[in-house]
């Protein structure tokens, strides 16, 4: 009969529950923290001057007119934030085939990036390279005629004078996210030869093709509204493939990125974690908007802590080797770091 009142203690040198045993420890031993000053806040930009306009599919966040965005990053830097990502949302009027309003000097956009480096010098602004808010088909650069498929170097040509024109604008780091092959040399080049030697370029070395992008299409505009899914799988890297993730984040590398990132993120933490390894660059990923919606949804049927499940979420992202988080949880979970 085993008697309750004693239980003889077993024979353990090691016993980790000491280093669990209460929150002080817990906090002397962790060895992952988020912080501020890891976080670049992604933001929708519109045109004109209407109100915040909210957007469904990602909770809490809104397209911004330029009035808004500058009281928002204010906001955003009073809580330690000091980098965010600048997404244009264009009307459809202003949309063709090729994208040409990108590189108009009547783009409204880079008079937003000009007002906003202007009232907040300090802030760090990262900016979309790609067609896809501006193409009325959707795609990331320009559709060949003949095969279908998006032109590689008619896009980068076009993406090129693009990201010039952004940091002629005051964009301090451009980032293109097309995916196009070559981009990354031929932009570190014009920008060189134009004279933004110090506007960096935060490649998108990894970008899978996934189908948690869907509420960032619905944000910027690009979405194909009662039509199949875009199919973006001849650009995007295929999900299975990790070697081939590496391939292009070196090729990156070698051309002149100044920083390489990972998106999606939560499903890619392995990817995450092997680019860490193989480069000395800084290495970023993006949380992206299914990421986002999906924690949110969940919460709000009563399945998931919503604070939980969001720190705990980005907390594998850093610990997988990101240096880096892009994520639309940026001012909450900032808010939250203030607070304790």
């Amino acid at each position: 009969m085993i008697n309750s009142a004693y239980t003889p203690p077993l024979d353990l040198i090691r016993r980790p529950r000491r280093n669990r045993q209460n929150a002080a420890i817990r906090a002397l031993v962790r060895e992952t923290r988020l912080h501020a000053d890891d976080l670049i806040q992604p933001i929708f930009v519109k045109d004109g001057n209407g109100a915040p306009e909210a957007i469904e599919s990602l909770p809490g966040i809104e397209r911004l007119c330029v009035r808004s965005l500058l009281k928002e990053v204010e906001q955003l830097a009073e809580l330690g934030i000091r980098a965010v990502a600048l997404f244009p949302v264009v009307d459809a009027g202003l949309k063709d085939a090729k994208g040409k309003y990108a590189v108009s000097n009547k783009n409204w956009f880079f008079g937003a990036i000009r007002q906003l480096k202007s009232a907040l010098p300090d802030t760090l602004i990262v900016a979309d390279v790609a067609l896809d808010p501006y193409t009325e088909h959707g795609h990331d650069g320009v559709i060949d005629p003949v095969t279908g498929d998006v032109a590689n170097d008619e896009t980068v040509h076009i993406l090129t004078e693009y990201a010039t024109q952004l940091a002629a604008a005051g964009t301090d780091m451009v980032a293109p996210s097309d995916m196009m092959d070559g981009r990354i040399g031929a932009i570190r080049d014009e920008l060189d030869r134009e004279g933004f030697t110090q506007t960096s370029i935060l490649a998108y070395a990894a970008k899978f093709a996934s189908a948690y992008y869907g509420p960032f299409r619905d944000a910027v505009g690009s979405a194909t509204t009662g039509k199949p899914p875009l199919d973006k799988r001849t650009y995007q890297l295929d999900p299975a493939n990790l070697r081939e993730a590496l391939l292009e984040a070196r090729l990156d590398e070698d051309q002149g990125a100044d920083v390489l990132m990972v998106k999606p993120a939560g499903l890619y933490l392995d990817v995450i974690s092997a680019v860490k390894s193989a480069t000395t660059l800084p290495v970023a990923a993006y949380q992206v908007s299914g990421e986002y919606a999906q924690i949110h949804a969940a919460a709000k049927a009563g399945w998931l802590d919503l604070e939980k499940a969001r720190d705990e979420s980005l907390i594998a992202i850093k610990r997988a080797g990101a240096d880096i988080v892009l994520t639309y949880f940026a001012k909450a979970l900032a808010e939250s770091l203030k607070v304790t």
